[in-house]
């Protein structure tokens, strides 16, 4: 846990750090909205099923689908299961079930075009249904080597929130996060303000 809340200040972001973020969106909003139905793949299960051959058998694992408009999954650039933590880069695939659509968000634009492509094909294969890929090359771009991670943390709090849970039912929603200002600095301070805030009332609980 220290090394994950260490890397928030200013490396590159761990798994666990991503999945934290997740399940601060869904229980800080995602819960307010009790009829979307959207989910936040975690690092670890977009990983697994990039690395299985077939992933209909990943289907007892993973959420059920069936009745899924969206799905967020962070995706790094790792090909060796056997390596912990690894891979060197983060970007974002949002799938729209409901459009065929998966949305690719980099933040080095092209450096994760085959992941994405990869995992837009095991999806397609897991959705039973045929996905077009989009590589949306006006992404916002980080300015060092390590921001990546956070890069798709604030671009996924941005989507849910700016876009997909503000649309009304049936309304056509544009993607593009062009142009859109991000301030890694500070959201990592952010997220860091966050983890703190759970610490003091996990203690305050514990009095």
């Amino acid at each position: 846990m220290k090394e994950d809340i260490d890397t928030l200040k200013d490396d590159w972001l761990t798994d666990n750090s991503i999945a934290f973020w997740e399940e601060y969106l869904e229980r800080e909003y995602l819960t307010q909205y009790p009829n979307a139905n959207i989910v936040l793949l975690r690092p670890s299960m977009s990983f697994m099923l990039v690395q299985t051959p077939d992933p209909l058998t990943l289907k007892e694992a993973l959420p059920d689908f069936s009745r899924t408009s969206h799905i967020f999954l962070p995706i790094n650039d790792c090909r060796n299961p056997a390596i912990a933590e690894g891979g060197s880069h983060w970007s974002l695939l949002l799938v729209s079930v409901v459009d065929g659509v998966a949305f690719h968000y980099d933040s080095m634009h092209p450096s994760n075009a085959s992941s994405a492509a990869l995992t837009a094909e095991k999806m397609s294969t897991l959705l039973g249904k045929r996905l077009i890929l989009k590589d949306l090359e006006d992404s916002p771009q980080q300015e060092n080597s390590s921001d990546c991670g956070v890069f798709v943390c604030i671009l996924m709090k941005h989507l849910l929130l700016g876009k997909l849970l503000k649309a009304a039912r049936g309304e056509k929603i544009g993607m593009s996060m062009a142009n859109k200002q991000i301030d890694a600095h500070k959201v990592r301070k952010e997220m860091l303000g966050i983890i703190e805030n759970f610490r003091r009332e996990g203690e305050r609980r514990r009095r």
